[in-house]
């Protein structure tokens, strides 16, 4: 995928999401629902502004610094061998940031269902394409583990995004088991991720050590 095709798929989803906002806008309550519990239930409020305006102003702003990230990367080189992967996932990350917004503007429509149960399948999705990307991901500055061990070793980092993106992968089927059992969705969602992440770092110290065994961490 190219960037000019994110871009474009950008511009029309966020002006979708300022055109419901603005048509709607006179419909709203004022403060609106913006954030949710681990139960899905609303518990934090606030202005128009934020409830209409901030998702869609932010989605624009991560989405021009995502697009920006492997012009000053130094090993930007490195990015392009997953170019495509990485567009894809900006507009996957758009996408995610526009369902978000909807669902959250039918809740303060005055619909009412568990805000969390809507947002599990996305969690899951969106987690599961993080470790698609992973596989594929090159030596570089900004996207993927980015430990002093991955970025002094490519072998460690190849290893290390291996190792990652299996994880990510089954973090992403398990965030699923929230669907059926709500109970537990918010620990189905961020325990897994969270041993993940841990885990990778760990890994790819004692896998650079393991390719080291007498060096202090120096890169080559």
């Amino acid at each position: 995928m190219k960037a000019r095709t994110v871009i474009i798929w950008t511009i029309v989803l966020v002006l979708a999401a300022l055109a419901i906002g603005l048509i709607l806008e006179p419909r709203f309550v004022d403060p609106m629902a913006v954030h949710w519990n681990e139960k899905g239930e609303a518990d934090g409020y606030g202005s128009r502004f934020m409830g209409l305006w901030f998702l869609p102003l932010m989605t624009i702003g991560l989405t021009l610094l995502l697009l920006g990230i492997p012009q000053i990367d130094p090993l930007k080189k490195n990015i392009e061998k997953f170019r495509n992967e990485y567009n894809t996932f900006i507009l996957l990350f758009v996408i995610f940031f526009f369902y978000l917004h909807v669902i959250s503007l039918l809740f303060n429509f005055g619909l009412r269902f568990n805000m969390l149960a809507l947002m599990i399948p996305a969690f899951g999705g969106f987690f599961y394409y993080i470790g698609v990307m992973m596989e594929k991901a090159k030596r570089n500055y900004f996207i993927g583990v980015r430990t002093p061990w991955t970025l002094a070793d490519e072998e460690v980092w190849d290893e290390t995004h291996r190792i990652g993106a299996k994880g990510f992968k089954v973090s992403g089927v398990l965030t699923l088991v929230g669907v059926v059992l709500p109970s537990i969705a918010i620990w189905a969602m961020m325990v897994p991720i969270l041993i993940v992440s841990v885990y990778t770092v760990v890994y790819s110290y004692v896998a650079y050590r393991r390719k080291h065994p007498n060096m202090n961490g120096n890169a080559k």
